[in-house]
């Protein structure tokens, strides 16, 4: 014998438990150094300053031409 439902859940109930589901925005915060957006206390991804220094290098991006 296998665990089978004794009713079909309705649609409604199902969107009742589903309820809060739903993903999250982040929380962005302005890098002091740079400016851009970052996630607060993580390396920001475009200067690689955390904390008022720089922990990674980051190498420069350059246009196709």
């Amino acid at each position: 014998m296998g665990a089978l439902p004794k009713q079909r859940i309705s649609r409604h109930r199902q969107g009742n438990r589903r309820r809060h589901h739903w993903v999250a925005v982040p929380n962005l915060v302005a890098c002091k150094s740079c400016g851009e957006k970052k996630l607060p206390h993580h390396v920001c991804p475009s200067c690689g300053y955390y904390r008022g220094r720089q922990v990674i290098e980051i190498q420069q991006r350059r246009r196709a031409e």
